[in-house]
């Protein structure tokens, strides 16, 4: 993946006068309980209103069959957003655990039911490990959940160290993945 629009386009930082890159960044949403629709809509909006985030793309919605949960979880909704931003990916981080606490996320065990995820995928072509974040997103390649949305919306998608998204979806189950026609997020 690389910068988005360009990677030549700078924006200045109102604060500090300072130039920083804009970069595609993909996320992940998902929902697992009550209003799962209702809260992927709310999450594509407060994206929108942040500062320094323009929502390019929204997949559509996917059914999905959890993964790594207990038994009685439900299904998961899910959906890609792709935006451009001149946040640093820990300031994007913070915005996406606010938006999770904003609608009820309880962080437990992992796998656990959920109100909603906002997991980061990729930040342009960054790589990160540290103890808050890890780009790309460790397990985004063996996803279909992830795979699936992300290819309808960027065909041309890459997951850095790992390869092209229509490359990568064709060594995932996603038998577990369903189109929702009667479902839409409204940008």
């Amino acid at each position: 993946m690389t910068e988005s629009p360009t990677p030549y386009v700078l924006d200045a930082d109102t604060m500090t006068g300072g130039m920083r890159p804009i970069r595609q960044a993909v996320l992940a949403i998902g929902s697992n309980l009550g209003d799962r629709a209702g809260r992927l809509q709310g999450a594509v909006s407060a994206l929108e209103d942040t500062p320094e985030v323009t929502v390019v793309a929204i997949s559509s919605v996917y059914e999905t069959e959890p993964v790594g949960a207990p038994e009685e979880s439900g299904k998961f909704l899910n959906a890609v957003v792709l935006i451009d931003t001149t946040l640093t990916v820990h300031t994007l981080l913070d915005r996406a655990l606010a938006i999770e606490d904003a609608f009820g996320r309880e962080r437990g065990e992992p796998g656990a039911p959920r109100t909603l995820d906002v997991d980061i995928i990729v930040v342009g072509d960054r790589i990160a490990d540290d103890d808050q974040l890890t780009l790309p997103h460790p397990r985004a390649h063996e996803r279909g959940f992830v795979l699936v949305p992300w290819l309808e919306v960027d065909p041309e998608g890459e997951i850095p160290g790992y390869g092209f998204v229509a490359d990568l979806i064709g060594d995932v189950d996603t038998s577990g993945v369903a189109k929702r026609e009667d479902v839409e997020i409204i940008l």
